[in-house]
């Protein structure tokens, strides 16, 4: 039973005292799990567990968590600690009414890609009224970068440089997935991704530490918000924990072989950040790190996690996981696999049935202790205790009378959300003799497959965003000039002319194919969009990728703009008029020719539901772009990795100053095509008169560096000042910039204002040759611009 206010009680249990244990260097987790075995005496076996009656937990007094869950563990039989760390999702394997049973025996703790109130509840219903113990299911789902409404690409939202918009899309999402009956989503995705190569670049929040960490806390801050047990909030499980941006050669699920300095000093912070900010799980990721997978890596899930960090929530495998370590070649059999993964600390084993068949056996041979066994299950409940669960077990479902009627209504999105985030996400690249904005005039040629594609603008890992619901860009433009322009229209391209690619995208998305074709020859349709271009006064063309080259398992050797797309951009270019080119991708692509030859290049990821009339703000001026790039957009594949902040080396190349023997690759110019944080206005901005508050501080001090931002333009905007230190000379090299903060200011015409940044030891520290975070004395060098590459700088020293 539950007191007045929902939560659990118990008769005559205390909070379990503190021991000395945790000063030993014992996680929390390992802490109580040493002294729960103690009680292990209590704990039922499978005879005797069948021969109890079925009834609920029932338990008076006040109790706390710890407490509760103690007393329910002891209760429990090994088959039901076991079924507690299964998570499983309907499908050929599981059908419904055999996940129904499972659950009714006790042996799944959750279920995960079931959204629909009316088929998770019976879930519910047979895991609190038919089995043993009465211990709630709870329902996990991918809400990436929105559920019902899809919002843009988490890429897209790190452009944004607002943490508010990111906490706004997550706060929007959990209530929307909250409505489905969700109580968990595995994201935010906070791995650093320096190689577009790689597909999952486009889940992710780009290359620099310090922006990803700041998109990993406002994520988790909107996803849980005030707390994870209320009715409109979701518990994050931050992924992919840890380094899977750093695959060799940008392939997915491909190993990672990293020195522990990199790690800590660029790919480990985010999920760090996301782990401080409150976040209840952490999923694991695929690949390994220097020859050992992470599912087995006692090292990261153990002595990082656990004890230094101390994360006390709950561990989820990624898909197929824990069998994949036979192929990994560190377990023999699944008996191994099981008995390696479970004392690495992987509480919750996803989409197999590893721990279901060898744990029984490994506890009864000792190989696996009880308390290594209670250690998982604790974190599992746990979880569940957080999200609310144990105190009313339909806290996100509701009543059955309160089910929508129909689970797709336009009336379950929330558009304007969606819209206005949208268009905070939209980098403008080029916009020669101003381009744009466009005026809602004349005649308009849109072109491109892409345009009046429903499905590829919600981009990967939408959800339940229905391609039918949201907007085109064709269909937000036509809504914009309505009554006052003209617009022709003409596909010009495929994305893809390889059969081959297609047929391999399809078979990704099995149950339903995406990239549909049109049967026509590149010749023919690039025929009649020059001939549309002909009759307009400008042209604008809408090229990219399909969604799904942006995705998991699609990683490319090419970041070329694919398919005949650049030919009908070289064909409409030679028209005469105007050109205007829409990207629309997931990852940074190599735009030369783009660079050079549109008259304005717009950067819009996928922007999801509202994308088109987000898109349509921005191309006729009712919004004013002020997104930046989170991410470096190199030259050519040649140039990977691209980032801003390399450290620093013997030999560098110096612009200006030509010759052998610096590092430079010979046949291209060298440095990125544009560079992390850059992003143009329709306004002109400009950052002027740096100043530091002092010439000299110590540790215990702090600076201000303060720059004048000026709108010399004509339109009202937006643009991002950033934040970069430099430390020439440390006992390790160092980057050559790391950047350490940024506002976002909105100045109308001809206004100004002075902008200031705080300095101290939070932005001079760095972890050094032995792990160590320090400050180290010296001249440390103070940026400011509007992009990482174009700076103010001035000098102080540390004493």
């Amino acid at each position: 039973m539950n007191n007045s206010n929902g939560t659990p009680v118990a008769d005559g249990l205390d909070a379990m005292p503190c021991t000395d244990e945790t000063e030993k260097g014992l996680s929390r987790r390992q802490a109580l799990g040493a002294m729960a075995s103690v009680a292990m005496a209590a704990g039922m076996t499978a005879q005797s567990a069948a021969a109890a009656p079925k009834q609920a937990l029932n338990l008076t007094g006040p109790v706390s968590k710890q407490a509760f869950i103690d007393d329910l563990i002891k209760r429990m039989t090994v088959e039901e600690k076991i079924g507690q760390l299964r998570l499983i999702s309907i499908g050929p394997e599981m059908p419904h009414a055999k996940l129904m049973d499972e659950v009714a025996a006790g042996r799944i703790a959750g279920s995960f890609n079931t959204v629909i109130r009316r088929d998770n509840r019976p879930l519910q219903e047979a895991a609190v009224k038919r089995s043993r113990l009465k211990i709630p299911l709870f329902f996990a789902y991918d809400v990436v970068h929105g559920h019902r409404t899809t919002f843009p690409i988490p890429l897209g939202l790190a452009a944004s440089f607002d943490m508010a918009t990111i906490e706004r899309m997550a706060r929007v999402s959990a209530i929307e997935a909250c409505n489905d009956g969700v109580d968990m989503t595995f994201a935010p995705m906070v791995d650093i991704s320096r190689d577009p190569r790689w597909g999952r670049t486009s889940e992710g929040f780009g290359e620099d530490p310090y922006l990803v960490s700041e998109c990993a806390r406002a994520s988790v801050r909107g996803f849980q918000g005030d707390a994870t047990d209320r009715p409109d909030s979701i518990m994050a499980a931050v992924k992919h924990f840890a380094l899977y941006g750093a695959v060799e050669g940008g392939r997915d699920y491909n190993t990672v072989d990293m020195s522990p300095l990199r790690m800590h000093q660029v790919y480990l912070p985010p999920y760090r950040a996301a782990i401080e900010a409150g976040a209840g799980g952490v999923m694991v990721a695929l690949n390994s790190i220097n020859g050992v997978p992470a599912t087995s890596n006692t090292w990261l899930m153990q002595d990082l996690l656990r004890k230094q960090w101390g994360f006390d929530g709950v561990t989820v495998s990624d898909h197929g996981a824990i069998t994949e370590l036979t192929r990994h070649g560190v377990a023999r059999d699944a008996r191994e696999a099981a008995k390696l993964a479970i004392k690495a600390g992987i509480d919750l084993s996803m989409a197999d049935q590893v721990y279901l068949a060898e744990l029984p056996g490994l506890i009864a041979s000792g190989e696996v202790k009880m308390a290594e066994l209670d250690a998982c299950v604790r974190e599992v409940l746990g979880a569940k205790y957080d999200l609310g669960l144990f105190a009313n077990p339909f806290l996100r479902m509701g009543k059955p009378a309160d089910d929508p009627v129909n689970e797709k209504a336009d009336s379950r999105l929330h558009r304007q959300p969606a819209r206005e985030i949208a268009r905070q996400t939209i980098v403008l690249l080029e916009n020669r003799n101003q381009t744009l904005p466009l005026k809602k005039t004349g005649t308009i040629a849109l072109v491109g497959p892409l345009a009046d594609s429903g499905l590829d603008i919600l981009g990967s890992w939408s959800a339940q965003g229905v391609a039918e619901q949201a907007v085109t860009v064709r269909a937000g433009i036509e809504k914009a000039i309505e009554g006052k322009a003209r617009l022709l229209t003409a596909r010009g391209s495929n994305v893809l002319d390889d059969q081959k690619v297609v047929e391999y995208l399809n078979y990704l998305n099995w149950d339903k194919p995406e990239v549909v074709q049109d049967p026509r020859s590149p010749e023919e349709m690039i025929q009649e969009a020059v001939s549309v271009a002909k009759q307009a006064d400008v042209v604008i063309a809408v090229v990219g990728e399909v969604r799904g080259m942006s995705h998991e398992s699609s990683s490319r050797i090419s970041i070329e703009m694919p398919g005949s797309q650049r030919a009908l951009l070289k064909a409409v270019k030679a028209t005469g008029k105007p050109l205007i080119v829409v990207l629309m991708n997931g990852r940074p692509l190599a735009l030369g020719w783009e660079k050079d030859n549109a008259d304005a290049l717009l950067e819009t990821w996928y922007t999801g539901t509202e994308g088109g009339n987000a898109i349509a703000d921005v191309l006729f001026g009712d919004h004013n772009p002020s997104a930046k790039l989170p991410i470096s957009f190199p030259r050519s594949a040649g140039q990977i990795p691209t980032y801003y902040n390399p450290l620093r080396i013997g030999r560098p190349f110096t612009p200006g100053k030509p010759g052998n023997y610096t590092s430079q690759y010979f046949e291209e110019e060298q440095g990125p095509l544009y560079p992390f944080g850059f992003g143009l206005s329709y306004s002109r901005f400009a950052l002027s008169n740096l100043k530091l508050s002092a010439a000299r501080i110590t540790r215990d001090q702090r600076l201000t560096a303060e720059a004048t931002l000026t709108n010399e333009g004509t339109y009202e905007g937006a643009n991002v000042v950033q934040l970069y230190i430099a430390d020439p000379y440390a006992s390790i090299a160092r980057p050559i910039k790391e950047l350490k903060g940024f506002q976002k200011v909105t100045l109308k015409p001809g206004e100004s204002r002075v902008v200031r940044f705080e300095i101290g030891k939070e932005q001079l520290k760095f972890i050094n040759a032995e792990l160590k975070e320090v400050v180290e004395s010296g001249r440390f060098e103070v940026q400011l611009g509007l992009d990482s590459r174009d700076v103010l700088e001035q000098a102080f020293m540390l004493d």
